[in-house]
């Protein structure tokens, strides 16, 4: 399975009308979906994102602690704001999101009523509904407060659309549902085995734990799961023998749903950080003429790291080692009595490097930036054999000791 990678935005197309009250509606709707959904692209998108993460763990922990009898007496102003707050919020986004779901590639050839619907069939639309409907539900009386309070904890279901870890999950588990399904029906027949020999050696001394097959059936899972209640446990010598061959098994069988969704998880992530790593690269002026196996060459060289406002990237006076790619983000290069700055699609350290020298410069990050890192036997490699490469880097290299001079 190929991993996910943000989508892009079907922008409103020129023409007649486009610049009427059609357009901008067009341009607003590309500009909300673009902002819920492909958020990490802008910085606007990043804000709404994390405060509605917060806000989903604020609901859910605030809904947690209101099933206190004496927190919900004493907190009932702060729990019931927080409430209204997380639904408002929330009813918002899920009408946002239904709107500018038609910009939306998947959808994007249908009709905008199709579209929206299609939309809100989707997995991820079921679970925002679901964290807002109970509140509607309980407003006219369809449902009582405790069950309004146990639906609400589904709202935490919600941080899935915002981790990447949870969405490497997911696809793991759906890229490997057929080695899974394969894996529950072997436990479903080693829990029957189980239960009909146990049923069978114990049903006479005990029959009100194992008298029926359903009572030898649940011993049975709650012993391949290494659970244990000690509810149920046999007394006869071949039934202690069944129960430890049982157990054992139920070693083994958690073991491989285990073992195979580690690898698939495992794959997952690295496909998504190669497709991450394509992208950062493809978008470098030096490798954009590069064909496909030249990219994929290329990427075998270069490491990815990202830096934090203000963190010093490198640092005057240290040896050069390495040769820095922007791919995103903002750097500043602190020059004798001036500041360059540096954006995306910008390479800085190659001057040092070339030359076996040191750094001439300190260069510090002024957003989060992403950068890719080639080394320096892997840059005269690349020269070597790229001369259209060494000739774009080295003439970079002498424009700017041409205007530090």
């Amino acid at each position: 399975m190929i991993a996910s990678v943000p989508r892009p935005v079907k922008l409103p197309l020129g023409g007649a009308g486009a610049g009427g009250s059609e357009g901008r509606w067009s341009r607003a709707r590309a500009f909300v979906f673009c902002l819920l959904e492909n958020g990490t692209q802008l910085r606007a998108g990043v804000i709404v994102q994390r405060a509605i993460m917060a806000l989903i763990v604020l609901s859910v922990l605030a809904s947690t602690l209101e099933t206190v009898p004496a927190l919900a007496e004493g907190w009932r102003v702060a729990f019931d704001a927080i409430e209204i707050a997380s639904v408002l919020c929330f009813t918002v986004e899920y009408l946002l999101r239904a709107w500018s779901a038609v910009d939306d590639l998947p959808y994007a050839h249908l009709p905008r009523w199709r579209a929206r619907l299609k939309w809100m069939l989707s997995p991820a639309a079921v679970i925002d509904l679901a964290a807002i409907a109970p509140f509607y539900l309980n407003l006219v009386g369809l449902i009582d407060v405790r069950t309004l309070l146990a639906l609400r904890i589904l709202r935490f279901f919600k941080l899935t659309r915002y981790s990447p870890g949870a969405r490497s999950l997911i696809d793991a588990i759906r890229s490997e549902r057929a080695a899974l399904l394969t894996c529950l029906m072997l436990l479903v027949t080693v829990a029957l085995v189980s239960a009909t020999l146990m049923h069978w050696l114990e049903r006479d001394m005990q029959p009100e734990r194992f008298g029926t097959l359903p009572d030898a059936l649940y011993w049975a899972m709650i012993t391949l799961t290494t659970v244990g209640y000690g509810d149920a446990v046999p007394v006869t010598p071949l039934g202690k023998l069944v129960a430890t061959v049982s157990a054992l098994a139920g070693i083994v069988m958690l073991a491989l749903p285990i073992g195979i969704l580690a690898t698939s998880f495992a794959q997952v992530i690295q496909r998504r950080e190669f497709v991450v790593t394509w992208g950062m690269v493809a978008r470098v002026p030096l490798f954009d003429r590069l064909n496909a196996a030249e990219i994929l060459e290329i990427m075998q060289y270069l490491s990815s790291i990202s830096a934090e406002p203000g963190e010093v990237i490198v640092r005057k006076g240290d040896p050069a080692t390495s040769m820095f790619f922007i791919s995103s983000g903002l750097v500043a290069v602190e020059l004798p009595g001036r500041e360059v700055s540096l954006g995306e699609r910008q390479f800085f350290g190659e001057s040092a490097m070339l030359k076996d020298g040191a750094r001439t410069a300190t260069v510090r990050a002024v957003q989060h930036t992403k950068l890719l890192v080639l080394d320096a036997s892997d840059l005269r490699s690349l020269m070597d054999r790229r001369p259209d490469i060494a000739d774009a880097i080295e003439a970079v290299a002498l424009e700017r000791r041409d205007a530090s001079g």
